[in-house]
């Protein structure tokens, strides 16, 4: 039982949230901790992205509350919310002909005023964002001219230069080839460790959820089937069933966190990097 919210960057009470009118998220609790980086995991279908929307408020509850610190998220203005909080949703679309620098651009939006402008600071967070994310040269072009790679990579950079203290992301490393992929594991890693920026992430990669999470939630059919230090997680018999696979868990002779090898239905041990994309 979760008693104290303030300690957590987002907690969830009893929380209900339905997609299309299907109850997807049932009477849910859920404490995000501060300064770490939680990954939800589970199979399609299980609710972790609309878990995400509710924690971002993009989808109202039909019951329960979600508490940033510890205020309740409803009563907080949308600018307030977008000052603290930055939601990168699965499939995000622009207005065609947008360019990438006007897109990360919009990530300053919240700290813009009747009185303050455009500022210095906004470039500062606009140049570091395109930077950080390797994108300054694709600035001016249209984002409809980039491939579907360097498309996510501009929507990160957008979120990036939101510059707020909890992250939401919902697969960022979709599109993007495996050398892309960890190189945003990677900076999200750094801002997580030198900023002590909170980040949640929904990642389909098992062994990457191992190696970049400190907090795994395991989810199945909307609710939580198990939370914690990715070596509490992650075992055979969560994959089993959570994911309804048969698998080992051995330790990454790299990272030396959990490592999933997931047994085909012949016997056979698949391919390591099948299972961290179930």
């Amino acid at each position: 039982m979760i008693t104290e919210t303030s300690t957590y960057a987002l907690t969830t009470r009893k929380l209900t949230l339905a997609y299309e009118g299907k109850v997807v998220i049932e009477s849910l609790d859920l404490a995000i901790p501060t300064g770490k980086i939680t990954i939800l995991v589970g199979p399609n279908g299980c609710g972790k992205s609309t878990l995400l929307k509710g924690l971002g408020r993009l989808l109202k509850p039909i019951q329960g509350v979600v508490y940033l610190g510890s205020e309740s998220i409803a009563k907080l203005s949308t600018k307030v919310i977008a000052q603290r909080l930055g939601l990168l949703p699965q499939g995000p679309t622009a207005p065609e002909g947008l360019t990438v620098k006007d897109l990360v651009s919009q990530g300053r939006y919240p700290h813009q005023g009747w009185l303050q402008q455009w500022s210095k600071e906004d470039e500062k967070q606009v140049n570091w964002a395109l930077s950080i994310t390797q994108m300054q040269e694709f600035a001016h072009l249209a984002l409809d001219n980039l491939s579907g790679g360097q498309r996510q990579r501009a929507w990160i950079a957008m979120t990036l230069a939101q510059d707020t203290e909890i992250l939401l992301l919902d697969e960022p490393t979709t599109y993007l080839d495996l050398a892309h992929q960890m190189e945003i594991l990677d900076l999200l890693y750094d801002l997580n460790q030198q900023q002590q920026r909170t980040i949640v992430m929904v990642l389909h990669d098992l062994n990457q959820a191992c190696r970049y999470g400190d907090h795994l939630v395991a989810v199945k059919a909307g609710t939580i089937y198990d939370q914690g230090h990715p070596t509490q997680v992650m075992t055979a018999k969560m994959v089993q069933e959570v994911f309804d696979l048969e698998s080992r868990i051995v330790s990454d002779p790299v990272a030396g966190t959990p490592l999933c090898i997931p047994i085909g239905r012949k016997g056979g041990m698949t391919s390591v990097v099948s299972c961290l994309n179930v």
